[in-house]
């Protein structure tokens, strides 16, 4: 993650790669879903996984990210991740500050974001 200077008046619009992520196969996509998640101080998402990838944001507050099998992450505002599809989420959880990021649903046709299940 790079760092921006603040906007100025001769250069008034500054952007800043959060994440580039290349998808491991071409997946169909039809719509992308924008939801805002909230989760209290302390709670545990579960060990899950979505049918297709996520991609999401910190908006206020912090989470503990980790990939089943990787190493875990501390996300604060600003910070974005991405949920392979089909990948095993061993965490998500909201520290003792809670959390709200947005999340971003990538859906074929005929499909509903979700949970594939949580394990």
């Amino acid at each position: 993650m790079s760092s921006l200077d603040a906007p100025t008046p001769e250069n008034p619009v500054t952007r800043d790669v959060r994440l580039d992520v290349r998808l491991p196969a071409v997946k169909a996509v039809a719509r992308v879903q924008a939801r805002e998640i909230r989760m209290l101080a302390g709670r545990v998402a579960g060990l899950h996984r979505h049918n297709g990838p996520v991609f999401g944001t910190i908006v206020a507050g912090a989470a503990i990210y980790q990939v089943d099998g990787e190493a875990e992450t501390l996300l604060r505002a600003g910070d974005a991740f991405y949920e392979p599809e089909g990948a095993r989420i061993s965490r998500l959880d909201a520290t003792d500050e809670g959390v709200t990021f947005a999340a971003f649903f990538l859906v074929g046709d005929d499909q509903e974001p979700g949970e594939l299940e949580f394990l």
